[in-house]
């Protein structure tokens, strides 16, 4: 495996990265939390004995998602912040770790039941990941369950979840159905007792953004990981980490998060980076996962891996990093059906079919938008693609 660290610093130390930014010590603090190694602890106390405006700080935490973070490293150091504000972030901690909790137990019911039903899923992000990454499904903040299933068994498994109280509120056609499960990424139930999202995805990603992931591959690399005397399948480290990836570019990595979880995934002594160097290239996704790299390299200190080097030194990806970082700085996440969005996605991209395939596939490949907007009889069913292209351009027309 080649797992050496890069020899030589990409990037400025972080506290000139963050000086230069502008994104003030709140946002400082948090990082701070989330980094590894005694040198974070460090910064934390440093930053914790001058003023803060700690109504931002709570504010940025639950934006980013890391409750549990920032309390493990502010629990010791608790007499520095005011008592007040220590008491609600307690309590944020203690509802994330009810919460988590549920939804672990949630997660083994509904895969037993699968199961039951001779269906093989796979436990993707949530609870899955903070017992991967982390070893505790308390440690990571998340909020609702995916699973994913073979796109053959998408059917099937959308009635069998009705059985353990899941709903689904969109209903189509049989011929809708299928375009849907051909044309789309997942369908999204609510539990009727506790309003619980679960996720069911049979992609990785929407097709337009033009990411084939080997999903029978991921099924049969697959790993176990244990909850209790509970045990499920979840994404192998290499997978993963691609998956992951990608789901934070395509929300322009507006949780910071993300990047703890790409940081800490990188320290797994299991990943062959010239493997997923290939699986990267075979993608066109060798910038979006070297963006990724330096990004979690600048906020999270975690080291960079040699085999994407190249990447990581490009004057573009070092553009895009430094884009993205004023963007989580600025707290204020990019319209995803803006024009603005679409030029950061075709930039993400290192080929050009890459960048072709996403505007082709976005401009006609129709969603539950557009099957929700207007209700066509099924024999006019090949209009939809002309439906949605006018829809996406009357909404860019006015943004």
């Amino acid at each position: 495996m080649s797992v050496a660290a890069q020899p030589r610093p990409l990037v400025l130390p972080f506290e000139t990265v963050v000086a230069r930014s502008g994104a003030g010590r709140e946002f400082d603090l948090l990082i701070a939390c989330c980094a590894d190694g005694l040198s974070s602890t460090d910064r934390v106390r440093r930053i914790i004995s001058s003023p803060l405006d700690w109504d931002r700080v709570l504010a940025l935490v639950e934006h980013h998602r890391v409750i549990p973070q920032v309390y493990r490293q502010l629990s010791p150091l608790a007499h520095f912040v005011p008592p007040h504000y220590f008491r609600a972030l307690r309590s944020r901690y203690q509802d994330n770790v009810r919460r988590s909790l549920w939804f672990a137990g949630e997660m083994t019911r509904v895969l037993a039941y699968l199961q039951s039903c001779d269906v093989r899923a796979l436990a993707y992000k949530g609870p899955a990941l903070a017992l991967q990454l982390y070893g505790d499904v308390t440690e990571r903040e998340f909020g609702d369950l995916d699973v994913l299933v073979h796109a053959a068994d998408v059917v099937r498994v959308k009635a069998a979840l009705m059985e353990p109280g899941y709903q689904l509120s969109v209903q189509f056609t049989p011929r809708q159905e299928r375009a849907y499960v051909e044309s789309g990424y997942e369908y999204s139930f609510r539990h009727s007792g506790s309003d619980a999202l679960l996720e069911l995805q049979w992609r990785i990603l929407p097709p337009f953004y033009s990411f084939d992931f080997d999903v029978a591959g991921i099924f049969e690399r697959a790993e176990t990981v244990t909850f209790g005397e509970w045990s499920f399948s979840t994404l192998c480290p290499k997978d993963l980490l691609l998956a992951l990836c990608a789901h934070a570019a395509k929300h322009v990595w507006a949780q910071l998060s993300w990047l703890c979880d790409i940081a800490r995934l990188t320290r797994d002594p299991r990943l062959n980076w010239d493997a997923i160097e290939k699986e990267a290239r075979r993608l066109g996704a060798e910038r979006i996962i070297a963006v990724n790299l330096l990004l979690a390299h600048k906020l999270m200190g975690s080291l960079p891996p040699a085999g994407f080097s190249r990447w990581m030194n490009d004057p573009a990806t070092e553009f895009l990093a430094t884009e993205v970082l004023h963007v989580i700085e600025r707290n204020a996440p990019y319209d995803t059906e803006s024009i603005p969005y679409f030029r950061l996605m075709m930039k993400l991209r290192e080929r050009w079919r890459d960048r072709a395939r996403f505007l082709w596939r976005l401009a006609l490949t129709p969603g539950m938008g557009e099957w929700k907007a207007i209700r066509l009889p099924d024999r006019l069913f090949p209009l939809y693609p002309f439906v949605r292209f006018f829809r996406l351009g009357k909404r860019l027309t006015l943004s």
